[in-house]
């Protein structure tokens, strides 16, 4: 099928036109330029990006201010993510159906108008319930972005388009630790929300007059209600095992069942798609042999990412000392190199093809995982800043070439469920990261506090004490020594408590340098997208 017949363009009565001056080709003027909605996408992307790390900073704040349990505060963080799992695929399924365009405009306000209303909240019930609408509004919005790009830019283009929407990703991740820690500090909490307000609407109008919806011309016509059930109910149990296995243990009853009931409505829903006339995750995507493996790639990368990340924080904060700003500001290295290095990675990637630079970058974020597993307690700036560059350096082309694998090697008629499966891959990964790689850490914390503890020559502990040490461990918190107790020992336990966390920092970075070099075998079966991109139009 040529581009030209693949897609119809149903804001544009016009033909696209190949002089028509970068204005997208229609009498509509600027409607539908691929730039313009490039920049307009980044605004709405950069709310979720955002959002992603800037409410960590003001959890405690919550906590204080409603009288919040620490199961209350961590359902902030968790409502959040389950919504945006289930919903991500099916999300992108109704982008396919009802046009990108209209999809990404209701995510957007749909966020703004969830993130006004949590800043209003006076309870953490509705805080909760206003989040995990967030995430549904964030499921909208991502896969939508990612259709908009795929039919907007040439195939030529595509890989430079989405480098700066990866750069966007990398620049608004970064922000949040900073924007967050500034305004709980001087303004309030609500603010870190209500910042998400002018945003939303900046990006709601710049859609509103500059995007353009372009449809495949097969776009599905139907929805596939039995699948959305069984892919929404596999998801919804994957992810609830993932987040409640550090409560329950990997080994208990339920989590076991829950992974269980998960694999059960994964198998039925995989045989279903295979029957309905219009599944809503074709399985004929997957013959693709690099989309399945962008979509490996994009789980394991996360994997390593977001798991070893989940530790730094900890480490910066509670080893280092540091604030929460500060913190971010050590992080930037990693974030700068992200920025930088997405567009450059996007033009690489065009040039050359995304194999050898995926496998190049995913060997590279391994050595900056094993060069992380060295630090310690008294590991300076310099040597933390050199392995953050290291990782975002490696970081950048997988972010921006698993991303096109996944979407160009998709029909474009599945452009937003492939948008929506490349943020499954993501979540679903980085989730198993932080869960897996928690299990490892508590681990090796549990069987290394008690050794050193006794190398000290501190005295033993009762039962509930002695528990209570070891989860303050596990995040690199030294509790104050006893009353009355000398100096030597508050420094003696300090010093077992950092050592102890820094040995299961250690090994989970080992672990996830490993999952990375497994990412770099995956790498070799990627290619770039074989299918059409968006209509022929002056760029």
């Amino acid at each position: 099928m040529s581009t030209q017949t693949s897609t119809v363009a149903h804001d544009a009565p016009e033909p696209a036109s190949p002089e028509g001056g970068g204005g997208g080709g229609t009498r509509a003027g600027l409607r539908g330029h691929p730039w313009l909605t490039l920049i307009t996408v980044a605004f709405g992307v950069t709310m979720v990006a955002l959002d992603g790390t800037i409410v960590a900073i003001a959890n405690p704040a919550i906590q204080k201010d409603l009288g919040a349990s620490l199961s209350d505060v961590q359902w902030i963080t968790n409502g959040y993510l389950l919504a945006l799992a289930v919903s991500l695929i099916t999300a992108g399924k109704l982008g396919d159906r009802f046009g990108h365009r209209q999809t990404f405009l209701a995510g957007v306000a749909g966020f703004a108008i969830a993130s006004a209303a949590i800043g209003l909240s006076g309870s953490v019930a509705l805080v909760v319930t206003f989040r995990v609408l967030q995430g549904i509004c964030g499921a909208l919005l991502m896969p939508a972005a990612l259709g908009l790009l795929r039919a907007s830019f040439p195939a030529e283009r595509l890989n430079a388009a989405i480098g700066i929407w990866g750069a966007v990703i990398g620049a608004s991740t970064a922000a949040g630790p900073i924007v967050g820690g500034l305004l709980v500090e001087h303004v309030s909490w609500e603010s870190v929300f209500f910042i998400n307000i002018p945003v939303g609407a900046l990006a709601l109008v710049m859609g509103l007059i500059l995007l353009l919806d372009r449809r495949a011309e097969n776009a599905p016509r139907s929805f596939d209600l039995l699948g959305i059930v069984l892919l929404s109910g596999a998801m919804f149990c994957l992810v609830w095992a993932i987040i409640k296995a550090p409560e329950w243990h990997w080994g208990d009853a339920k989590t076991l069942g829950f992974l269980a009931v998960s694999i059960l409505a994964f198998a039925a829903f995989g045989f279903w798609e295979t029957k309905v006339k219009e599944p809503l995750l074709p399985m004929s995507m997957f013959r693709s042999v690099p989309l399945t493996a962008g979509t490996i790639l994009m789980m394991l990368m996360a994997f390593g990412f977001m798991g070893g990340l989940f530790f730094v924080t900890f480490y910066l904060q509670n080893v280092n000392g540091l604030s929460p700003v500060d913190s971010g500001l050590r992080l930037l290295p990693l974030t700068a190199m992200m920025i930088v290095a997405s567009p450059l990675a996007g033009s690489v990637i065009t040039r050359i093809g995304p194999r050898i630079p995926l496998v190049a970058a995913m060997v590279l974020t391994a050595v900056a995982m094993f060069g992380l597993s060295t630090l310690d307690a008294d590991s300076g700036q310099g040597v933390t800043s050199l392995w953050f560059a290291v990782l975002g350096l490696g970081l950048a082309p997988v972010m921006v070439g698993a991303t096109e694998v996944i979407v160009g090697n998709a029909p474009l008629q599945h452009a937003g469920v492939a948008g929506g499966l490349q943020q499954a891959a993501m979540q679903v990964g980085g989730s198993l990261g932080t869960a897996v790689l928690g299990a490892v850490m508590a681990s090796r914390v549990g069987s290394e506090l008690p050794h050193k503890w006794a190398e000290a020559k501190l005295p033993p502990l009762p039962g509930p004490k002695e528990a209570a040490l070891k989860k303050a461990a596990e995040v690199g918190m030294a509790p104050p020594a006893p009353k009355g107790a000398p100096e030597q020992m508050a420094v003696a336990i300090k010093h077992v408590v950092h050592d102890s966390f820094i040995s299961g920092m250690g090994l989970a970075f080992v672990c996830a340098g490993i999952v990375s070099v497994l990412a770099a075998g995956v790498a070799l079966f990627t290619s770039r997208g074989k299918n059409d991109a968006g209509p022929a139009i002056h760029v």
